[in-house]
């Protein structure tokens, strides 16, 4: 005769086991209160300015620290020029297959990028341009490409139009000098920049096809030191990372198995200005991305 096991157990035992099982295979998440709380040690902790946004996109979670405050973009600029630059491509200003000539007269700057070392007269696709500036983040390609797309006025103008208020284009744009004697290359919020990445992320900017395009781009990256060293090898991420000597940026998004998330994470007015791989500005985007992959991402 057959007789079941759990008749055997009390009630009590049976709820423990099933509690235990529950807890093991569903660990309760932080919450945003606990989240923001270390978010906020990081930064106490920090000798600057740091601002940080992040949300699940899957729950709608977010977390915000400076979230709305201007920082400088650095390289993160170049998210901003890929859009307008498919904007263009789209509208049929540019054609996505075509092939330019290179010359150092194109571009009035200094650089010891990718591009610096082809000769000139050099024949190079826009794709290949395009992924230059994003992928191993040349700025002698990335200033080609603010050119070809129209300029910071017409970068700028495309910011303004698609509710992008704080973000804004400054070097070599008219009007923008004292802007750029503050922020640089540009500047922007650590949640506008985060909503660029989630635009282009949920095929909303420009169109369907030129949001794709982007995001294959984004996930790309050469420059995977930071925050992406925290993320798994075998989680696609799409990122862009700026640095300059005081500040270090970098905006994330994981497809991540517990659900999609994106981040931003700039710094600003840093004490350690050094270019080592222990920077205090380096370290806090690797934590604050270690911090939310376990909270998120798992």
């Amino acid at each position: 005769m057959k007789i079941h096991f759990l008749k055997f157990l009390s009630v009590g035992c049976i709820l423990f086991v099933l509690s235990a099982c529950v807890s093991t295979q569903n660990p309760p998440r932080p919450t945003s209160q606990n989240l923001i709380h270390e978010l906020e040690t990081l930064s106490n902790a920090f000798h600057g300015d740091v601002g940080v946004y992040a949300k699940n996109l899957k729950t709608g979670q977010e977390l915000s620290l400076n979230a709305d405050s201007l920082f400088p973009t650095a390289s993160m600029v170049k998210v901003p020029i890929l859009i307008t630059l498919f904007k263009k491509i789209q509208n049929g200003e540019l054609d996505y297959d075509s092939t330019f000539i290179w010359s150092a007269d194109l571009v009035d700057y200094s650089d010891d990028g990718m591009l610096s070392c082809f000769k000139d007269s050099s024949r190079i696709s826009l794709s290949k341009v395009i992924s230059l500036m994003i992928t191993y983040s040349d700025n002698l390609a990335s200033l080609w490409c603010q050119q070809l797309a129209g300029g910071g006025v017409e970068i700028n103008q495309w910011l303004a139009d698609n509710s992008f208020p704080q973000t804004r284009m400054n070097s070599r744009t008219p009007g923008r000098k004292s802007h750029w004697e503050i922020y640089g290359w540009g500047q922007t919020t650590p949640r506008e920049m985060a909503g660029l990445v989630q635009l282009i992320h949920e095929n909303q900017a420009v169109s369907t096809w030129a949001s794709e395009e982007m995001y294959r781009y984004l996930t790309r990256i050469y420059w995977d030191d930071e925050a992406l060293s925290v993320i798994p090898r075998t989680i696609q991420v799409a990122s862009k990372q700026g640095a300059v000597n005081a500040s270090r940026s970098e905006v994330v998004l994981v497809n991540a198995p517990g659900g999609d998330y994106v981040f931003c994470v700039i710094t600003n007015n840093q004490t350690d200005q050094s270019w080592e791989d222990d920077n205090e500005g380096f370290a806090l985007l690797r934590a604050v991305s270690a911090l939310l992959w376990n909270a998120w991402g798992i």
